[in-house]
């Protein structure tokens, strides 16, 4: 057997990175596992959700918004008015990546109901929060 040792063994982990607009990114990777103990100290702040023989799967709730967010997230406004995050300027093919709440589009100044229908961008954690508190008194 030479030095192998027999408690070692193979298992893929899977980090799931969950951002403030609804993203989740996962990361996988393949881990040669000697003791639970030493998996414990190397993903310590990560929370696990699943284990079995084979795989083990973490979550990690992210502050902040997600690298797809950050290079192409839009706030706009769905067709029956829900603030939401596109990917990419809001359109007919624009994917949604999260909704937010209805907005009472009567009680919008013009160049508001504007700015939502191009696009705004998101950017930054920064930008999406000050984004949701702007629009939060228009909540139908």
């Amino acid at each position: 057997m030479g030095n192998v040792q027999a408690s070692s063994v193979e298992m893929t982990v899977i980090l799931e990175r969950m951002y403030l607009d609804g993203e989740v990114s996962e990361e996988i990777k393949e881990e040669t596992v000697t003791s639970m103990k030493e998996i414990w100290k190397k993903y310590k702040g990560w929370q696990l959700v699943n284990m079995d023989d084979e795989q083990i799967v973490f979550q990690k709730e992210m502050n902040d918004i997600s690298p797809l967010a950050k290079a192409n997230g839009y706030f706009g406004i769905t067709e029956d008015g829900t603030l939401s995050i596109f990917e990419g300027k809001p359109d007919e093919s624009s994917r949604v990546i999260q909704s937010f709440f209805q907005i009472d589009v009567e009680k919008l100044e013009s160049h508001q109901h504007e700015k939502l229908k191009k696009g705004i961008r998101v950017h930054s954690k920064e930008n999406y929060e000050r984004i949701l508190e702007t629009y939060k008194p228009f909540y139908k």
